[in-house]
């Protein structure tokens, strides 16, 4: 395959370290900064802290690539369980945290956030 200098390559599951203290967050592209930004989201067993919800100013579609996880929803005491493949939009702020994520293996997502 012929790339160009403007072509980048890689793959989704390089680069995780073995030591993975908190969560790892990779912008992966962006567009200005109130334009698309497209994240790589490492997780394992990771979760939000006690009592913290994400209010996000952005629209969020979160994929989850490899391993599980449970998201909440403020105002819900149901957890939304999501394996590899499930898809979320989670609209701007829809309060919501991670309950909990695999802790036998990594938790991937790719996260894209937009307006």
């Amino acid at each position: 395959m012929n790339t160009s200098s403007y072509i980048k390559i890689s793959n989704i599951y390089d680069d995780i370290p073995d030591n993975l203290p908190e969560e790892l967050v990779d912008i992966l592209a962006s567009k200005g900064d109130g334009g698309i930004r497209i994240e790589r989201i490492v997780s394992r067993g990771h979760s939000s802290p006690p009592g913290y919800w994400y209010d996000q100013d952005r629209n969020e579609y979160v994929l989850l690539l490899k391993g599980s996880a449970g998201l909440r929803f403020e105002g819900s005491e149901d957890t939304v369980v999501l394996q590899p493949g499930d898809w979320i939009e989670i609209p701007a702020h829809e309060k919501h945290r991670v309950e909990w994520t695999d802790t036998d293996q990594d938790t991937v997502w790719l996260a894209v956030h937009y307006p």
